[in-house]
């Protein structure tokens, strides 16, 4: 699902991801206090959580170490270390895969498609910053109908 209306954009989202040791405490600072809307949150297996907050132009993701863990496995295969990851949501996940690839950048995981239906790859990027690249390959009130996804705002 596109976050943004321009056609010709080729990145329609920068995400945020940080793991959060206490999980609970980052939702009720960042979404009941401060009152970034959720706008989905998931759950896994072994606590895996994240909760996806509306921040106006952008999201700040909140994963539980179980959703780190499961997310670092998919995308490369291994776990990979600590810090922010920056994602970017694009219409063409193997094309700006290839291009950031000739900009200099490590694949670290090439494109793949996901459990919850997006194509991911990760990056190192400059600066030091792991990068995923993800395409949207199912619309979100699609996704939101099946097991383990939805909002967690109600609880």
């Amino acid at each position: 699902m596109s976050t943004h209306t321009n056609a010709s954009a080729n990145v329609l989202q920068l995400r945020v991801i940080v793991e959060a040791e206490d999980f609970e405490a980052a939702i009720a600072f960042y979404r009941d206090a401060l009152g970034l809307h959720e706008q989905a949150a998931f759950e896994g297996d072994g606590d895996a959580r994240v909760s996806i907050l509306d921040a106006g132009r952008a999201t700040l993701e909140i994963s539980s170490p179980a959703q780190k863990r499961m997310i670092d496995h998919v995308e490369t295969g291994t776990r990979q270390g600590p810090g922010i990851r920056l994602a970017f949501e694009v219409t063409d996940g193997r094309g700006v895969t290839t291009r950031l690839a000739a900009a200099g950048a490590t694949i670290v995981g090439e494109p793949r498609e996901t459990p919850w239906r997006s194509l991911n790859s990760r990056l190192d990027g400059p600066a030091g910053l792991q990068i995923t690249v993800f395409e949207e390959l199912e619309d979100a009130a699609d996704r939101t109908q099946r097991a383990g996804f939805g909002t967690s705002a109600g609880r």
